[in-house]
């Protein structure tokens, strides 16, 4: 049999530890997150939906780096990029940050997670963070020091994500709790495992800590989720809009601040420690902001796809906002959208009217998420 031919863009794009396997097992198609390739087609995203939601996936998230900070000063630093009071993070927690600029703008919107009193990751969105800390770090006057380690995660998610886990790592790893992590092996695989995942669904991040051995991995997690219905898969577009995540440089940008995406939980501007931004939010705060993330449900056909482009938003011929994220979700049986929107018609059940590439249709102001509000899935499983 010949070999198929090599594709992609060049070395300029870097390929996963996983890429081979994940072309193995059916990948159709790839998009670009920080500088890698990542898997986006593995046949119909509707299938992978419900796998997703009734079974569970393995997702090559390899894309979402690691920017590693140690040294003594880690935690005081790690703390002035972010606006979230990190002085109860306990060793061995995550938490999910947003990092913000000197204007209260979003630059990211990552997990970090606590390997040790003075070692952080900063497990990111697609952004990039490791030159700002670097560049943060020149004049911070701190001793840390920051580099790309070797590592790439897994996605393990869906219902069945916890059987699968069992069956790797012994009836133990039932204890992780939510957004807590841990040191383990598997088969002389060095791996950090925390419950967390871009699902809203019971899942688990696998940290691969050897990018020779990713092939090796991917197989043994395959194998062992065979008997428990476990399919290769993508992040899901649907069930991410139905949980509100957000998606960076689609829902949030340099030029989004915390307060228009009702993450005021995520931003402490009265902490005694200092982080960049805390001026610029302190002063969002009090003046109040002029737009704001809301759910929208869009009255036409079913979408085919998710959104390509912003589609603008108007309220008596005037635009008023954009749909940043849209997509069909077969479960509510709705088109379901993430918009920005000026706050005077942010009201929930305000009707809009959506410019699709079809042309206008009707829209309402929802709560948002649009399915398990309280995270209980993921929470609970």
């Amino acid at each position: 049999m010949e070999k198929e031919d090599d594709f992609g863009f060049g070395t300029q794009i870097r390929k996963s530890p996983y890429f081979d396997a994940t072309v193995r097992w059916g990948a159709k198609g790839f998009s670009v997150y920080n500088h890698m390739y990542i898997p986006r087609d593995f046949g119909d995203p509707e299938q992978n939906f419900w796998n997703l939601v009734n079974e569970a996936i393995l997702c090559d998230v390899a894309g979402e780096r690691q920017v590693e900070i140690t040294g003594p000063d880690a935690a005081k630093f790690m703390q002035s990029l972010t606006p979230r009071d990190l002085s109860e993070m306990a060793v061995g927690q995550c938490k999910y940050i947003l990092i913000t600029n000197a204007d209260g703008g979003i630059l990211n919107d990552p997990i970090l997670l606590r390997l040790a009193e003075n070692h952080f990751w900063i497990s990111l969105a697609d952004s990039d963070i490791l030159l700002w800390a670097q560049g943060v770090a020149v004049h911070a006057g701190l001793d840390v020091s920051i580099r790309e380690p070797d590592v790439s995660p897994l996605q393990l998610q869906g219902p069945k994500s916890g059987e699968v886990m069992k069956k790797l790592f012994g009836e133990s790893i039932m204890d992780l709790r939510y957004y807590w992590l841990r040191e383990v092996e598997l088969d002389g695989i060095p791996l950090i495992v925390s419950r967390t995942g871009w699902s809203s669904e019971l899942g688990y991040e696998l940290y691969l800590r050897d990018g020779t051995r990713g092939d090796e991995l991917w197989e043994k997690i395959m194998a062992a989720g065979a008997p428990f219905g476990l399919k290769p898969g993508h992040t899901s577009t649907i069930r991410r809009i139905e949980g509100g995540m957000l998606s960076y440089h689609a829902d949030a940008d340099i030029n989004t601040n915390p307060y228009e995406l009702g993450m005021d939980r995520l931003v402490n501007p009265d902490m005694e420690a200092e982080f960049i931004g805390k001026a610029a939010l302190q002063r969002i705060r009090e003046n109040g902001v002029s737009r704001k993330q809301v759910g929208l449900c869009i009255d036409m056909a079913p979408l085919k796809g998710p959104n390509t482009t912003f589609w603008p938003l108007s309220k008596d011929g005037e635009t008023v906002g954009k749909v940043t994220s849209a997509v069909y979700s077969p479960r509510l049986e709705q088109n379901i959208a993430l918009a920005m929107v000026a706050t005077e018609h942010a009201r929930i059940g305000n009707e809009l009217e959506v410019q699709t590439l079809s042309g206008p249709v009707q829209a309402v102001v929802v709560e948002k998420p649009f399915f398990d509000p309280k995270k209980k899935i993921a929470i609970s499983a």
